[in-house]
C-alpha cells in the first residue's frame, strides 16, 4: 500500500525569425565566429511580489501565460537555437541511437505470474512501442488472450501512459485507466474481459483503483483539478447509471489519497498521507456498502501503513522512531491501545515496507545505504536476509499477487546485472533466477567494475557514490566523468540497471551516483538531514561527491559533466549557483527552480501537498532560509558551465515555465559565452519526457551526444 523523445524539428535556420514574434528579440551571437543563429532573449515584463519584507522581483512571469501564443513562440525559437547547437551532433545522435537499440530485445516476455486461474504476462513487439498485457488460463500452454494492447491505445496519440490495471477477482473484468497528454490526467475505463467489449463505465482524473469481491463494485480516488492532489474517494457499480457515491474527502490540503486491497482480499484500505503524517480506513472487502472504519486517527509526524493477515492487521509505523518498526492488533478494533510490537525501530536498519502472505512477511530494509530484503515465518518469526553479491544494486518485490503460496518473486538488478525476477522458495531460503533479461549487442558484464566509496561531506558526514567505469581504466585525472544524484523526498537512488550508459562507459566515461541527504539511502534520518531548514546539506554533499571523485583521479573538472531531474534539477540549479567553477556541464532535466515563486502559489499543483518537504515561505523562517538557495533567484551575473535544460509543455509536476523562466533569466545575467540550449517537447509527453520505448531512446541518444560532445567524444 505504501507508497521517473527526441522530436527534431525540421525548419530551416532561416525560419528563426519568423518564429520570434514580440515576446523575442534577438541579440548579436556571443561568438561572432559562429554561424549559428543568435539565441533568443525573452521579454522582460518586471512583476514584484512584496512578501516577509522583501521585493521578489521576477521579470519573465508572463511566461506562465501557457495560453499566449508569444510563449509558445518563445519555446519554439529556442528550439529552433538548440536544434541548430545540436546539429552537427546529429551522426553521433543517429550513432548512439543504433547501439541503445541494438542492446534491447525488441520482441520479448515478461516472467508471467498467476492470479487467481490464469498467468498474466507482458510482451513486446519489435517496431512497436508499448506492452501488450496478455493472459492464459490454467496453464501457460494455454492459448494467449490479449487482455489490453496498448498499441491500439495509443492509436492517433502522441504519447500514452497506462496507470491503473486491475483484474475483478472474477476474472471477468478490468478496470484501467489512461493518460494521452502527459498532465498525468487519468480517465477510467472499464472492459469486460469475455467479449472483449468495452463498458460504458468511465471516471476522468482518477488516481487509484480496487475491486470489491463482488466483482462488480470499484472504489477509486480522484484529483482536485487544480491542485492534482487526489482527494476524493468513490464508490462505483459497474453498469450504474447516476452519480457514484462519495466514500470519503480529504479536506487537509497537505495530504493525498490512495485506495488498495490487501493481497489476502479481505480488505480494502483507504490510505490518507502526507509528507510525514498518515492514517487509515478499513472495510472489509465482501461488505462494499459497509461504512469505512477509521484505525488509528492522524497525529502530526506519525506514519503508518497497514497490511492484513489473519485476525490482524500488521501495522508498520514510526511512532517509536524514525526508521519505523512492525505491530500488529486484531482486525476487532486495530487501534494503538492494542498495538503489539513485532519489531522494534532500529536506529542503523530502515524498514522501509512489508509484504504478507500466509504464512510469511517480506520486510524491505535499508541498512548502511543498500536495499535488503528479509523474509519471516509468521508462526516462529524466525528470519533470513536474502544475500545480494554486489557492492551497488537495487532489489525489489515482483508481481506477487497470490496470498497463500510458499513462493516470493523479487526482482535483482545493478549496474551490470540486467535486470532479473528470483523467485524464493519461504521455507528452504533457496532462490532460483527464473529470467534475466538479454541485452544483445555484444554486452559483456566482464568488462566493467563497479565501486562503492565515500566523500567526506562538509559537515563530516560521509556521502556514498557508486561507481562504473571500464575494467582497467587508468583513473589519472584526466578522463570524462558523469555525475548524477537526487535527494529529495527520502527517495533513494538505488542503482538500476540501465543499458544505453554503456555507450558513454565503453567510450571511457567514469559514470558515478552520489547517494545525497535528502535521499532515503541511509533512513529517514538521512532524509530528514537533507529537507525543510537542512535542505542545503543536499547540494553540498553533491559538491563534495564531485571533489572527491577528481581528487580521487575518476575524472577532469574540464571533462566533468553532471545531470539531474526534477527535484534533481533543483539541486543542478543549486550547485551551478554555487560552484559554477567545479563543473564543464550539466543537463538541468524538467528543473524545480523556480522555488520561491511556485511555492508560494498555491494554485500550482504539488505546492501545499510539499509545505513538508520544502517549507512554507508564507513563514518569514522558511522564506528566508528556500530564498538563499531559490535557483532562479540567485542567478548572478557571472560565469556558468554549458547546459542544456529540458522540459515538457505539457508536464504536470514541475510546470514547463519554470525551466523557461530558468533559462531566460540566465541568458540575460550570465557573463561567459558558454552554450546555454533549452529544449521543451512541444508534443504531449510528460514528467519523464516521451512515452513510446523508442522515443526514449531518440531522447537518450540526443542527451548522450551532448554529454560526449561536452566531454570532447565526437565518436
Amino acid at each position: 500500500m505504501n507508497k521517473f523523445y527526441f522530436r527534431r524539428i525540421h525548419l530551416a535556420l532561416l525560419t528563426l525569425v519568423s518564429l520570434i514574434l514580440v515576446s523575442v528579440s534577438v541579440l548579436p551571437a556571443a561568438d561572432n565566429s559562429s554561424s549559428l543563429p543568435s539565441p533568443p532573449v525573452a521579454k522582460k515584463e518586471p512583476k514584484v511580489t512584496n512578501i516577509n519584507g522583501y521585493k521578489l522581483e521576477d521579470d519573465y512571469s508572463w511566461l506562465r501565460e501557457k495560453k499566449n501564443p508569444d510563449v509558445k513562440a518563445y519555446l519554439d525559437a529556442e528550439n529552433v537555437y538548440t536544434d541548430a547547437v545540436m546539429k552537427t551532433t546529429e551522426p553521433l545522435q543517429k550513432k548512439l541511437y543504433d547501439e541503445m537499440l541494438s542492446r534491447v530485445k525488441e520482441t520479448d516476455v515478461e516472467v508471467p505470474y498467476k492470479e487467481g486461474g490464469y498467468f498474466y504476462y507482458l510482451r513486446t513487439e519489435a517496431g512497436q512501442q508499448y506492452g501488450i498485457r496478455c493472459r492464459k488460463k490454467g496453464s501457460l500452454d494455454a492459448p494467449e488472450e490479449i487482455v489490453l494492447n496498448v498499441n491500439e491505445l495509443a492509436k492517433g496519440q502522441a504519447f500514452m501512459s497506462l496507470g491503473a490495471f486491475d483484474v475483478s477477482d472474477d476474472a471477468n473484468l478490468l478496470a484501467y485507466s489512461t493518460d494521452h497528454t502527459g498532465f498525468r490526467q487519468f480517465t477510467l475505463a472499464v472492459k469486460d474481459l469475455r467479449t472483449g467489449k468495452m463498458l460504458v463505465d468511465h471516471a476522468e482524473r482518477v488516481d487509484s483503483v480496487a475491486w470489491a469481491n463482488d466483482n462488480k463494485t470499484i472504489f477509486y480516488t480522484v484529483e482536485d483539478p487544480v491542485s492534482k492532489r487526489p482527494y476524493r474517494s468513490y464508490r462505483h457499480t459497474v453498469g450504474a447509471s447516476g452519480p457514484d457515491t462519495l466514500v470519503y474527502e480529504e479536506k487537509d490540503e497537505r495530504f493525498e489519497l490512495g485506495v488498495g486491497k490487501t493481497r489476502s482480499k479481505a480488505y480494502l484500505l483507504l490510505i490518507s498521507s502526507s509528507h510525514t503524517t498518515s492514517e487509515a480506513r478499513y472495510l472489509p472487502a465482501d461488505q462494499p456498502l459497509a461504512e469505512w472504519k477509521l484505525m488509528q486517527p492522524r497525529k502530526q509526524d506519525v506514519e503508518y501503513y497497514p497490511d492484513h493477515n489473519g485476525n490482524f492487521f500488521y501495522i508498520r509505523v514510526n511512532d517509536a522512531g524514525r526508521n519505523f518498526r512492525l505491530v500488529k492488533a486484531p482486525v476487532s478494533d486495530p487501534g494503538n491501545k492494542n498495538w503489539q510490537e513485532i519489531v522494534p525501530q532500529r536506529p542503523d536498519v530502515m524498514l522501509d515496507d512489508t509484504d504478507f502472505f500466509k504464512n510469511y512477511y517480506i520486510s524491505y530494509e535499508r541498512e548502511q545505504g543498500l536495499p535488503q530484503i528479509r523474509v519471516t515465518e509468521l508462526q516462529t518469526g524466525k528470519s533470513r536476509r536474502i544475500e545480494f553479491p554486489e557492492p551497488a544494486y537495487a532489489n525489489y518485490s515482483y508481481v506477487n499477487r497470490e496470498y497463500d503460496t510458499t513462493k516470493f518473486r523479487y526482482g535483482y538488478q545493478s549496474f551490470i546485472t540486467p535486470q532479473s525476477v528470483f523467485e524464493y522458495d519461504m521455507p528452504s531460503g533457496a532462490s532460483t533466477l527464473l529470467k534475466q533479461k538479454e541485452v544483445p549487442g555484444g554486452y559483456d558484464r566482464t568488462r566493467y567494475q563497479v565501486e562503492r566509496i565515500f566523500a567526506t561531506g562538509s559537515d563530516g558526514v560521509k556521502v556514498p557514490i557508486s561507481v562504473v567505469h571500464l575494467k582497467g581504466a587508468k583513473l589519472d585525472g584526466k578522463g570524462p566523468i558523469y555525475l548524477t544524484g537526487y535527494g529529495s523526498y527520502g527517495a533513494s537512488y538505488d542503482i538500476f540497471f540501465n543499458s544505453p550508459i554503456f555507450s558513454l562507459v565503453d567510450r571511457g566515461v567514469v559514470v558515478a551516483v552520489a547517494h545525497i541527504r535528502g535521499g532515503g539511502e541511509m533512513g529517514k534520518a538521512w532524509h530528514d538531514d537533507g529537507r525543510m531548514m537542512h535542505k542545503k546539506n543536499t547540494f553540498t554533499d553533491f559538491i563534495a561527491s564531485a571533489e572527491y571523485l577528481l581528487a580521487q583521479g575518476y575524472g577532469s573538472k574540464d571533462r566533468l559533466v553532471i545531470e539531474g531531474r526534477s527535484a534533481g534539477g533543483l539541486l543542478m540549479g543549486a550547485v551551478l549557483n554555487m560552484r559554477p567553477d567545479l563543473f564543464h556541464a550539466a543537463l538541468v532535466g524538467v528543473p524545480f527552480v523556480d522555488v520561491m515563486n511556485t511555492m508560494l502559489d498555491e494554485s500550482v499543483p504539488l505546492t501545499v501537498t510539499e509545505f513538508e518537504e520544502w517549507g512554507n515561505p508564507k513563514e518569514k523562517p522558511a522564506f528566508d532560509y528556500m530564498l538563499t538557495y531559490s535557483p532562479y533567484d540567485n542567478i548572478q551575473a557571472k560565469a556558468y558551465p554549458n547546459m542544456l535544460v529540458r522540459t515538457s509543455f505539457n508536464d504536470s509536476q514541475v510546470m514547463y515555465w519554470e525551466p523557461a523562466k530558468y533559462v531566460a533569466k540566465m541568458r540575460a545575467l550570465r557573463t561567459d559565452h558558454n552554450t546555454l540550449i533549452l529544449k521543451t517537447n512541444m508534443n504531449p509527453a510528460g514528467h519523464g519526457g516521451a512515452s513510446g520505448r523508442y522515443d526514449r531512446l531518440h531522447e537518450n541518444a540526443f542527451d548522450y551526444a551532448y554529454f560526449l560532445t561536452q566531454m570532447g567524444i565526437n565518436n
